[in-house]
């Protein structure tokens, strides 16, 4: 997750910087820039609407398979303390540590879930952004933009290409 945050604010830190330096030349000359909402094209995007589904799919039977356990955990912990105050003590101990034990192993069990279904959503998502990229080349190209900003502060809709790239990834095969 670090490292996805690292790319971020680099792409952020160009991004801004190129802005700087795309405004101070759009003054100059034609120069054309353009903004494209990332996080609106991995929401909206039939591609990204597949991976979604996909992702839902490959790691339901995980999520269910966590959800029952900790229903039965906090099923177990429920009898055991209905009934500790007449079991004998050296079992109500070991029941404890056993309950502990079980605890443990699902949280590791969910710390494991979670870290693959960000493995596996960072590898969709990166997939969908080499698309996204080419698709951005194209429209670049073919409008003679000069540069395309991605997540600016503020955006004029002639400027914002965003539905046109969801329109052409949409439009992939």
């Amino acid at each position: 997750m670090k490292q996805h945050q690292k790319f971020s604010f680099l792409l952020s830190t160009l991004f801004l910087g190129s802005l700087l330096i795309s405004s101070a030349m759009a003054q100059d000359s034609g120069f054309k820039v353009a903004v494209v909402n990332s996080e609106k094209v991995f929401n909206e995007s039939n591609m990204a609407k597949a991976m979604q589904t996909k992702l839902q799919n490959e790691f339901s039977k995980r999520q269910n398979e966590i959800r029952d356990g900790a229903q039965k955990l906090k099923a177990a912990a429920e009898k055991l303390d209905r009934d500790a105050a007449i079991m004998p003590e050296p079992e109500r101990i070991r029941k404890q540590r056993e309950l502990a034990d079980q605890d443990r192993e699902l949280q590791r069990k969910q710390r494991e879930f979670q870290e693959d279904v960000n493995q596996r959503n960072f590898e969709e998502r990166a997939k969908i952004a080499e698309k996204a990229n080419l698709v951005l080349r194209q429209i670049a190209e073919q409008r003679k933009i000069d540069v395309i900003i991605q997540e600016a502060a503020y955006v004029s809709p002639r400027a914002d290409v965003t539905d046109d790239v969801i329109k052409a990834l949409n439009n992939l095969k």
